[in-house]
């Protein structure tokens, strides 16, 4: 059982103006994500179980790391107490460890929009990748060679959902590469999203919707093929479709040999199950 402290913030509408009799006011603060200096309650948590965490393992397959309420946890692989990575007011979520196990790549709202981090694999010494202040930024996924992030940012247009498109960064920062636009530019509302290089790094999956029209649908079949996994050659610039039919499929996740790309696809029943396709054979098995 492992136990998670963590705070809850109220926030209430206040003015930092002051007028100083002369006509002036003082200059605002500055806005801060993780100050205190809100109402918080420290809330004790108690439990061995997580809902809707993402989940990353270290290469040398002796830790797991995992999102929970807005923090980041380490455990040992074979159980145990699980230990805090960021602990603060922020979002944070959607670990990944980098291929060397040093670093950990995430996503947080601590200055403000939602964009790519990475931190040392203890969780300290956090640096930004991104510094998106309208679009946000998620799902990184690392470079086999540790130097490239991918990410999914995401654009408005009329609706509050957002249309996906898939770009690249360096580990170092700066402002990216559009690999995946979207076809309908403005207009669009459909989603790309959840890429991963390949294990020789010349290829970048990714899922996408491929139902028809540019507006994003209610009420969708789920087991017709809503969304299908796309791989794009980075040495041509060519697309394809890897994986697609009934049920569709998303989370693309190439094995550590790059022979087989995991993936789940929805069955009647609101049943969700992992598939593997064998990339040579094109054989796909539950």
């Amino acid at each position: 059982m492992q136990r998670i402290l963590f705070s809850l913030v109220f926030l209430m509408s206040f003015s930092l103006s002051a007028d100083d009799g002369g006509g002036k006011s003082e200059e605002q603060e500055s806005w801060d994500v993780n100050s205190d200096r809100y109402y918080t309650e420290t809330v004790t948590i108690d439990t061995n179980e997580t809902t809707w965490s993402n989940v990353t393992v270290s290469p040398d397959g002796e830790t797991l790391v995992f999102d929970m309420l807005g923090d980041i946890y380490s455990v040992p692989m074979q159980g145990g107490e699980a230990t805090a990575l960021s602990a603060n007011i922020a979002w944070n979520y959607q670990p990944r460890f980098s291929p060397d196990g040093q670093k950990i790549a995430f996503v947080s709202d601590r200055a403000g929009g939602e964009n790519l981090w990475v931190m040392n694999a203890d969780g300290s010494d956090p640096v930004a990748i991104t510094d998106e202040a309208e679009h946000i930024v998620h799902n990184p996924a690392w470079s086999p060679d540790g130097q490239y992030l991918l990410g999914r940012k995401a654009y408005y247009s009329t609706r509050s959902i957002a249309a996906g498109e898939i770009w690249m960064f360096h580990h170092g920062g700066g402002n990216g590469v559009n690999l995946v636009k979207r076809p309908h530019d403005e207009k669009d509302q459909k989603n790309r999203a959840e890429p991963m290089f390949s294990i020789d790094g010349r290829y970048v999956y990714y899922s996408a919707d491929i139902t028809p029209g540019v507006v994003w649908q209610y009420n969708k079949d789920s087991v017709g093929s809503v969304f299908a996994i796309k791989q794009l050659d980075l040495s041509n610039g060519e697309t394809t479709t890897v994986v697609s039919g009934p049920g569709g499929a998303i989370r693309p996740t190439p094995s550590p040999d790059g022979k087989s790309l995991a993936y789940l696809k929805r069955r009647p029943g609101l049943v969700t199950q992992i598939m593997l396709k064998e990339m040579e054979s094109g054989l796909e098995r539950l």
